[in-house]
Protein backbone atom coordinates (compact mmCIF):
# COMPACT_ATOMS: atom_id res chain seq x y z
CA UNK A 1 0.00 0.00 0.00
CA UNK A 2 1.24 3.40 -0.88
CA UNK A 3 1.90 6.02 2.00
CA UNK A 4 0.59 9.41 1.76
CA UNK A 5 1.37 12.65 2.95
CA UNK A 6 -0.26 13.59 5.71
CA UNK A 7 -1.54 17.44 6.07
CA UNK A 8 -3.29 17.88 9.50
CA UNK A 9 -5.46 21.05 9.73
CA UNK A 10 -6.29 21.28 13.69
CA UNK A 11 -9.68 22.42 14.20
CA UNK A 12 -8.50 24.48 17.51
CA UNK A 13 -10.33 27.97 17.88
CA UNK A 14 -7.23 29.28 19.18
CA UNK A 15 -5.27 28.38 16.02
CA UNK A 16 -8.35 30.22 14.17
CA UNK A 17 -7.54 33.03 16.28
CA UNK A 18 -4.32 33.26 16.17
CA UNK A 19 -4.28 33.01 11.90
CA UNK A 20 -7.24 35.45 11.64
CA UNK A 21 -4.64 37.79 13.55
CA UNK A 22 -1.70 36.99 11.24
CA UNK A 23 -3.57 37.30 7.94
CA UNK A 24 -5.09 40.90 9.15
CA UNK A 25 -3.04 43.45 6.83
CA UNK A 26 -3.06 45.79 10.37
CA UNK A 27 -1.56 43.65 12.32
CA UNK A 28 1.59 45.74 13.46
CA UNK A 29 5.12 43.87 13.03
CA UNK A 30 5.60 43.46 17.34
CA UNK A 31 1.78 41.42 17.02
CA UNK A 32 2.67 39.82 14.36
CA UNK A 33 5.97 38.28 15.55
CA UNK A 34 3.63 37.75 19.08
CA UNK A 35 0.98 35.92 16.86
CA UNK A 36 3.14 33.33 14.61
CA UNK A 37 5.28 32.33 18.20
CA UNK A 38 1.44 31.90 19.60
CA UNK A 39 0.93 29.67 16.12
CA UNK A 40 3.89 27.86 15.96
CA UNK A 41 3.19 26.89 20.08
CA UNK A 42 -0.15 25.58 19.48
CA UNK A 43 0.62 24.38 15.76
CA UNK A 44 3.53 22.58 17.75
CA UNK A 45 1.20 21.46 20.34
CA UNK A 46 -0.63 19.17 17.84
CA UNK A 47 2.04 17.81 15.94
CA UNK A 48 4.18 16.25 18.86
CA UNK A 49 0.83 14.63 19.57
CA UNK A 50 1.55 10.59 20.37
CA UNK A 51 5.37 11.50 18.19
CA UNK A 52 8.02 11.61 20.97
CA UNK A 53 8.66 8.61 23.27
CA UNK A 54 7.98 8.09 27.03
CA UNK A 55 9.15 6.15 29.58
CA UNK A 56 7.07 5.13 32.86
CA UNK A 57 8.91 5.50 35.76
CA UNK A 58 8.18 4.98 39.50
CA UNK A 59 7.93 8.66 41.51
CA UNK A 60 6.74 9.34 44.85
CA UNK A 61 3.66 11.50 45.37
CA UNK A 62 2.98 13.50 48.79
CA UNK A 63 0.69 10.88 49.24
CA UNK A 64 2.16 7.44 47.65
CA UNK A 65 4.39 5.99 44.76
CA UNK A 66 2.79 6.10 41.39
CA UNK A 67 4.05 5.54 38.16
CA UNK A 68 4.47 8.44 35.94
CA UNK A 69 4.85 9.35 31.96
CA UNK A 70 7.87 11.16 30.92
CA UNK A 71 9.29 11.89 27.43
CA UNK A 72 11.60 9.78 26.94
CA UNK A 73 15.17 11.94 28.17
CA UNK A 74 16.99 10.13 25.25
CA UNK A 75 14.76 11.47 22.53
CA UNK A 76 17.20 13.15 20.28
CA UNK A 77 14.95 16.22 18.79
CA UNK A 78 15.82 19.26 16.55
CA UNK A 79 14.34 22.31 15.11
CA UNK A 80 15.19 23.44 11.54
CA UNK A 81 13.67 27.04 11.32
CA UNK A 82 13.79 28.52 7.65
CA UNK A 83 15.18 32.34 7.57
CA UNK A 84 14.08 34.29 8.03
CA UNK A 85 10.20 33.43 8.57
CA UNK A 86 10.54 29.94 10.35
CA UNK A 87 12.53 32.19 12.94
CA UNK A 88 9.22 33.71 14.22
CA UNK A 89 7.98 30.37 15.26
CA UNK A 90 10.76 29.06 17.19
CA UNK A 91 10.03 30.35 20.26
CA UNK A 92 6.57 28.94 20.24
CA UNK A 93 7.76 25.46 18.89
CA UNK A 94 10.25 25.91 21.76
CA UNK A 95 7.83 26.72 24.66
CA UNK A 96 5.52 23.43 24.43
CA UNK A 97 9.08 21.13 24.18
CA UNK A 98 10.18 19.27 27.86
CA UNK A 99 13.66 18.26 25.88
CA UNK A 100 16.42 20.25 25.22
CA UNK A 101 16.89 20.45 20.97
CA UNK A 102 18.86 21.56 19.06
CA UNK A 103 18.15 24.74 16.31
CA UNK A 104 19.73 24.29 13.25
CA UNK A 105 19.38 27.37 10.97
CA UNK A 106 18.64 27.11 7.35
CA UNK A 107 18.67 30.71 5.20
CA UNK A 108 17.19 30.24 2.08
CA UNK A 109 16.76 33.01 -0.67
CA UNK A 110 14.06 32.73 -3.30
CA UNK A 111 14.51 34.69 -6.84
CA UNK A 112 12.13 37.22 -7.44
CA UNK A 113 11.89 36.62 -11.21
CA UNK A 114 12.74 32.64 -11.85
CA UNK A 115 10.92 31.76 -7.97
CA UNK A 116 13.61 29.55 -7.99
CA UNK A 117 15.45 29.43 -3.60
CA UNK A 118 18.85 29.09 -3.10
CA UNK A 119 20.71 28.40 0.16
CA UNK A 120 22.47 31.33 1.38
CA UNK A 121 23.21 29.82 5.10
CA UNK A 122 23.44 26.20 5.80
CA UNK A 123 23.68 25.31 9.91
CA UNK A 124 22.97 21.82 9.32
CA UNK A 125 25.56 19.25 10.45
CA UNK A 126 27.45 16.66 8.17
CA UNK A 127 25.60 13.90 9.50
CA UNK A 128 22.34 13.52 12.05
CA UNK A 129 22.16 10.48 14.20
CA UNK A 130 19.11 8.52 12.27
CA UNK A 131 16.75 8.20 15.00
CA UNK A 132 16.31 12.13 15.09
CA UNK A 133 13.12 13.64 15.35
CA UNK A 134 13.57 16.71 13.31
CA UNK A 135 10.68 19.96 13.62
CA UNK A 136 10.75 22.32 10.58
CA UNK A 137 10.11 26.22 11.23
CA UNK A 138 8.51 27.16 7.72
CA UNK A 139 5.59 29.29 7.87
CA UNK A 140 4.67 29.44 4.03
CA UNK A 141 4.02 26.46 1.70
CA UNK A 142 4.12 28.08 -1.61
CA UNK A 143 5.80 26.55 -4.51
CA UNK A 144 7.54 24.07 -2.92
CA UNK A 145 10.48 25.25 -4.20
CA UNK A 146 12.57 25.82 -0.38
CA UNK A 147 10.86 22.81 1.13
CA UNK A 148 11.88 20.78 -0.98
CA UNK A 149 15.47 21.68 -1.21
CA UNK A 150 15.61 22.21 2.75
CA UNK A 151 14.57 18.53 2.76
CA UNK A 152 16.85 17.72 0.46
CA UNK A 153 19.88 18.72 2.60
CA UNK A 154 17.92 17.19 5.66
CA UNK A 155 17.60 13.59 3.67
CA UNK A 156 21.13 13.56 2.18
CA UNK A 157 22.39 14.19 5.97
CA UNK A 158 20.76 10.65 7.00
CA UNK A 159 17.03 12.28 8.06
CA UNK A 160 14.32 9.76 7.79
CA UNK A 161 11.61 11.86 5.96
CA UNK A 162 9.02 9.41 8.41
CA UNK A 163 10.85 11.33 11.01
CA UNK A 164 10.17 14.95 10.03
CA UNK A 165 7.20 17.33 11.03
CA UNK A 166 6.78 20.32 9.40
CA UNK A 167 5.01 23.61 11.17
CA UNK A 168 3.84 25.85 8.88
CA UNK A 169 1.01 28.44 8.99
CA UNK A 170 -0.19 28.34 5.33
CA UNK A 171 0.42 25.72 3.08
CA UNK A 172 -1.22 25.54 -0.77
CA UNK A 173 -1.54 22.74 -3.56
CA UNK A 174 1.69 23.49 -5.22
CA UNK A 175 3.55 22.77 -2.41
CA UNK A 176 2.00 19.83 -0.85
CA UNK A 177 1.51 18.00 -4.24
CA UNK A 178 5.84 18.25 -4.57
CA UNK A 179 6.34 17.22 -1.12
CA UNK A 180 3.46 14.09 -1.45
CA UNK A 181 5.08 12.68 -4.38
CA UNK A 182 8.87 12.80 -3.22
CA UNK A 183 8.65 12.22 0.60
CA UNK A 184 5.14 10.78 0.98
CA UNK A 185 5.73 9.55 4.96
CA UNK A 186 6.45 12.88 6.45
CA UNK A 187 3.37 15.09 7.85
CA UNK A 188 2.48 18.92 7.99
CA UNK A 189 0.72 20.90 10.36
CA UNK A 190 -0.52 23.92 9.12
CA UNK A 191 -3.54 26.21 10.60
CA UNK A 192 -5.13 26.63 6.84
CA UNK A 193 -4.75 25.54 3.47
CA UNK A 194 -5.12 28.04 0.36
CA UNK A 195 -6.32 26.68 -3.15
CA UNK A 196 -4.23 29.59 -4.80
CA UNK A 197 -0.41 30.82 -5.18
CA UNK A 198 -0.16 33.82 -7.40
CA UNK A 199 2.14 34.26 -10.71
CA UNK A 200 4.61 36.18 -7.91
CA UNK A 201 4.85 32.93 -6.17
CA UNK A 202 2.78 34.32 -2.80
CA UNK A 203 -0.04 32.60 -1.54
CA UNK A 204 -3.38 34.19 -1.74
CA UNK A 205 -5.11 35.03 0.50
CA UNK A 206 -2.29 34.01 2.57
CA UNK A 207 -0.76 36.25 4.83
CA UNK A 208 1.96 38.42 2.47
CA UNK A 209 6.24 38.49 2.46
CA UNK A 210 6.15 36.79 6.13
CA UNK A 211 9.67 37.75 7.17
CA UNK A 212 8.81 41.66 6.09
CA UNK A 213 5.47 42.06 8.26
CA UNK A 214 6.86 39.89 11.35
CA UNK A 215 10.22 42.04 11.13
CA UNK A 216 9.35 45.36 9.89
CA UNK A 217 11.21 45.18 6.38
CA UNK A 218 9.77 45.40 2.94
Amino acid sequence: MAMQLRVYVPPHPLIKHWLGMARNVETTPKIMRQTLAELGKWLAYEAIREWLPTIEIEIPTPMAETTATFVHPQTKLAIVPILRAGLTLVDGIQSVLPLESAIYHLGMVRDEQTLQPSCYLNKLPDRFDPQTRILIAEPMLATGGTIMQAMHELVSRGIDPAYVRIISIIAAPPALQKLSEVYPTMSIYAAMIDEHVNESGFIVPGLGDVGDRAFGTN
